[in-house]
Protein backbone atom coordinates (compact mmCIF):
# COMPACT_ATOMS: atom_id res chain seq x y z
CA UNK A 1 0.00 0.00 0.00
CA UNK A 2 1.53 3.66 -1.25
CA UNK A 3 -0.16 6.50 -0.21
CA UNK A 4 -0.08 9.52 -2.43
CA UNK A 5 -0.75 13.11 -1.16
CA UNK A 6 -1.23 14.86 -4.47
CA UNK A 7 -0.97 18.56 -4.86
CA UNK A 8 -2.18 21.11 -7.34
CA UNK A 9 0.37 23.95 -7.38
CA UNK A 10 -0.86 27.74 -5.97
CA UNK A 11 -3.12 30.05 -7.94
CA UNK A 12 -1.64 31.65 -10.91
CA UNK A 13 -1.73 34.75 -13.13
CA UNK A 14 -3.03 33.00 -15.83
CA UNK A 15 -5.16 30.98 -13.38
CA UNK A 16 -7.01 34.22 -12.78
CA UNK A 17 -7.00 35.02 -16.31
CA UNK A 18 -8.70 31.64 -17.10
CA UNK A 19 -5.80 30.81 -19.79
CA UNK A 20 -4.68 27.69 -21.03
CA UNK A 21 -1.35 26.98 -18.92
CA UNK A 22 -0.32 23.30 -20.26
CA UNK A 23 3.19 22.94 -20.58
CA UNK A 24 3.18 26.87 -20.97
CA UNK A 25 4.16 28.57 -17.41
CA UNK A 26 2.64 31.66 -15.60
CA UNK A 27 3.76 32.79 -12.31
CA UNK A 28 1.96 32.70 -8.88
CA UNK A 29 0.07 34.85 -7.65
CA UNK A 30 0.44 37.06 -4.32
CA UNK A 31 -2.56 34.53 -3.63
CA UNK A 32 -0.83 31.86 -5.02
CA UNK A 33 2.33 32.14 -3.04
CA UNK A 34 0.58 32.50 0.21
CA UNK A 35 -1.27 29.47 -0.69
CA UNK A 36 2.16 27.77 -0.94
CA UNK A 37 3.23 29.13 1.91
CA UNK A 38 0.17 27.70 4.13
CA UNK A 39 0.28 24.50 2.19
CA UNK A 40 4.29 24.12 3.54
CA UNK A 41 3.39 24.70 6.83
CA UNK A 42 0.47 22.32 6.72
CA UNK A 43 3.07 19.31 5.71
CA UNK A 44 5.60 20.46 8.14
CA UNK A 45 2.82 19.03 10.52
CA UNK A 46 3.30 15.45 8.57
CA UNK A 47 4.86 12.67 8.08
CA UNK A 48 5.81 11.40 4.78
CA UNK A 49 8.99 10.11 2.79
CA UNK A 50 9.81 11.48 -0.66
CA UNK A 51 8.80 14.78 -1.82
CA UNK A 52 7.98 15.46 -6.01
CA UNK A 53 7.45 17.98 -8.06
CA UNK A 54 6.69 18.77 -11.70
CA UNK A 55 9.42 20.56 -13.56
CA UNK A 56 7.26 23.40 -14.63
CA UNK A 57 8.02 26.32 -12.65
CA UNK A 58 4.55 26.85 -11.41
CA UNK A 59 5.12 23.89 -9.73
CA UNK A 60 8.69 24.07 -8.51
CA UNK A 61 7.74 27.12 -6.92
CA UNK A 62 5.14 25.78 -4.85
CA UNK A 63 7.31 23.11 -4.02
CA UNK A 64 10.35 24.56 -3.04
CA UNK A 65 8.37 26.71 -0.83
CA UNK A 66 7.54 22.78 0.95
CA UNK A 67 10.87 21.38 1.04
CA UNK A 68 12.23 24.01 3.07
CA UNK A 69 9.77 23.90 6.12
CA UNK A 70 10.07 19.82 5.61
CA UNK A 71 13.42 19.74 4.71
CA UNK A 72 13.00 17.49 2.01
CA UNK A 73 14.45 16.44 -1.27
CA UNK A 74 13.14 17.44 -4.06
CA UNK A 75 12.55 15.27 -6.87
CA UNK A 76 11.72 17.04 -10.37
CA UNK A 77 9.44 14.56 -12.54
CA UNK A 78 8.97 16.12 -15.87
CA UNK A 79 6.31 13.85 -16.62
CA UNK A 80 4.05 15.08 -14.22
CA UNK A 81 3.67 18.25 -16.40
CA UNK A 82 0.08 19.47 -17.48
CA UNK A 83 -1.30 18.02 -20.64
CA UNK A 84 0.28 19.72 -23.51
CA UNK A 85 -2.27 21.91 -25.26
CA UNK A 86 0.01 23.50 -27.88
CA UNK A 87 -1.48 26.06 -29.67
CA UNK A 88 -4.10 26.85 -27.33
CA UNK A 89 -1.38 27.66 -24.36
CA UNK A 90 -1.80 31.41 -23.47
CA UNK A 91 -5.46 31.68 -24.34
CA UNK A 92 -8.53 32.77 -23.61
CA UNK A 93 -11.37 30.51 -24.28
CA UNK A 94 -12.79 33.06 -26.60
CA UNK A 95 -9.28 33.64 -28.39
CA UNK A 96 -9.32 29.83 -29.15
CA UNK A 97 -12.70 29.55 -30.32
CA UNK A 98 -11.88 33.01 -32.70
CA UNK A 99 -8.44 31.81 -33.42
CA UNK A 100 -8.83 28.05 -34.13
CA UNK A 101 -12.74 27.33 -33.92
CA UNK A 102 -12.42 23.52 -35.56
CA UNK A 103 -9.48 22.30 -33.27
CA UNK A 104 -11.56 23.74 -30.23
CA UNK A 105 -14.97 22.22 -31.02
CA UNK A 106 -12.82 18.72 -31.80
CA UNK A 107 -11.45 19.49 -28.14
CA UNK A 108 -14.64 20.21 -26.63
CA UNK A 109 -16.28 17.20 -27.38
CA UNK A 110 -13.60 15.57 -25.30
CA UNK A 111 -12.44 13.00 -27.93
CA UNK A 112 -9.22 11.67 -26.23
CA UNK A 113 -7.56 11.05 -29.57
CA UNK A 114 -7.65 14.55 -30.58
CA UNK A 115 -4.30 16.40 -29.96
CA UNK A 116 -4.70 19.90 -30.57
CA UNK A 117 -1.68 21.43 -33.26
CA UNK A 118 1.91 20.99 -31.34
CA UNK A 119 -0.55 19.31 -28.51
CA UNK A 120 -0.96 16.16 -26.63
CA UNK A 121 -3.82 13.99 -26.87
CA UNK A 122 -5.94 12.64 -23.95
CA UNK A 123 -4.75 8.74 -24.65
CA UNK A 124 -0.60 10.01 -24.73
CA UNK A 125 -1.28 12.01 -21.19
CA UNK A 126 -3.01 9.79 -19.61
CA UNK A 127 -0.65 7.31 -20.38
CA UNK A 128 2.51 9.64 -19.62
CA UNK A 129 0.83 10.26 -16.22
CA UNK A 130 0.28 6.72 -15.06
CA UNK A 131 2.99 5.35 -16.28
CA UNK A 132 4.80 7.78 -14.03
CA UNK A 133 2.85 7.37 -11.34
CA UNK A 134 3.22 3.35 -11.71
CA UNK A 135 6.90 3.99 -11.22
CA UNK A 136 6.71 6.50 -8.33
CA UNK A 137 4.61 3.76 -6.31
CA UNK A 138 6.87 1.27 -7.11
CA UNK A 139 10.00 3.37 -6.08
CA UNK A 140 8.40 3.93 -2.70
CA UNK A 141 6.69 0.51 -1.54
CA UNK A 142 4.55 0.71 1.97
CA UNK A 143 5.22 4.82 1.38
CA UNK A 144 3.37 8.23 2.03
CA UNK A 145 4.51 10.08 -0.86
CA UNK A 146 3.77 13.86 -1.82
CA UNK A 147 3.56 15.20 -5.13
CA UNK A 148 2.89 18.62 -6.39
CA UNK A 149 1.69 18.59 -10.02
CA UNK A 150 -1.14 20.43 -12.20
CA UNK A 151 -5.09 20.01 -12.21
CA UNK A 152 -5.54 17.44 -15.44
CA UNK A 153 -2.62 15.60 -13.28
CA UNK A 154 -5.10 15.23 -10.40
CA UNK A 155 -8.69 14.30 -12.50
CA UNK A 156 -6.39 11.57 -14.04
CA UNK A 157 -6.01 10.14 -10.34
CA UNK A 158 -9.64 10.76 -9.32
CA UNK A 159 -11.45 9.44 -12.64
CA UNK A 160 -9.33 6.10 -11.58
CA UNK A 161 -10.42 5.92 -8.29
CA UNK A 162 -13.90 6.67 -9.15
CA UNK A 163 -14.46 4.63 -12.31
CA UNK A 164 -14.89 7.51 -14.33
CA UNK A 165 -14.48 7.40 -18.01
CA UNK A 166 -12.27 10.40 -19.33
CA UNK A 167 -14.56 11.40 -21.81
CA UNK A 168 -17.68 12.15 -19.14
CA UNK A 169 -17.64 16.05 -18.11
CA UNK A 170 -15.42 17.02 -15.26
CA UNK A 171 -18.14 17.54 -11.68
CA UNK A 172 -15.08 17.10 -9.24
CA UNK A 173 -12.64 20.51 -7.74
CA UNK A 174 -9.43 20.75 -8.50
CA UNK A 175 -8.07 23.15 -5.88
CA UNK A 176 -4.96 25.11 -6.15
CA UNK A 177 -2.64 23.98 -2.57
CA UNK A 178 -5.56 21.48 -1.76
CA UNK A 179 -4.64 17.98 -0.27
CA UNK A 180 -5.79 15.43 -2.06
CA UNK A 181 -5.10 11.85 -0.38
CA UNK A 182 -5.37 8.38 -2.11
CA UNK A 183 -3.80 4.98 -1.58
CA UNK A 184 -2.70 2.39 -4.35
CA UNK A 185 -2.62 -1.54 -2.98
CA UNK A 186 -0.83 -2.75 -6.00
CA UNK A 187 -4.12 -3.02 -8.13
CA UNK A 188 -6.52 -0.37 -7.49
CA UNK A 189 -6.78 3.51 -6.44
CA UNK A 190 -8.84 4.95 -3.41
CA UNK A 191 -9.72 7.95 -2.71
CA UNK A 192 -9.38 8.79 1.52
CA UNK A 193 -9.28 12.73 1.17
CA UNK A 194 -10.33 15.20 -1.98
CA UNK A 195 -9.79 19.19 -2.19
CA UNK A 196 -9.05 19.47 1.33
CA UNK A 197 -8.38 23.57 1.34
CA UNK A 198 -9.11 24.15 5.33
CA UNK A 199 -5.38 24.30 5.86
CA UNK A 200 -5.65 27.36 3.64
CA UNK A 201 -8.73 29.27 4.54
CA UNK A 202 -8.00 30.64 7.94
CA UNK A 203 -4.27 32.14 5.99
CA UNK A 204 -5.78 33.65 3.40
CA UNK A 205 -8.90 35.56 4.89
CA UNK A 206 -6.66 38.82 3.95
CA UNK A 207 -5.30 37.73 0.82
CA UNK A 208 -7.89 38.86 -2.32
Amino acid sequence: MTEIILIRHGQTVWNTERRMQGHSDSPLTEKGLRQAQLLAKHLAGLSFDALYSSDTGRAQHTARCVAEATGHRLNIEPRLRERNFGVFEGLTRDEMIAGYPDDYARFKSRDQHFAMPRGESGVAFYARAIACMDEIIARHPQQQVAIITHGLVLDVFYRLAMGIPPEEPRIHELVNAGINRLRHDGNAWQIMVWGDASHLEEGMRTVA
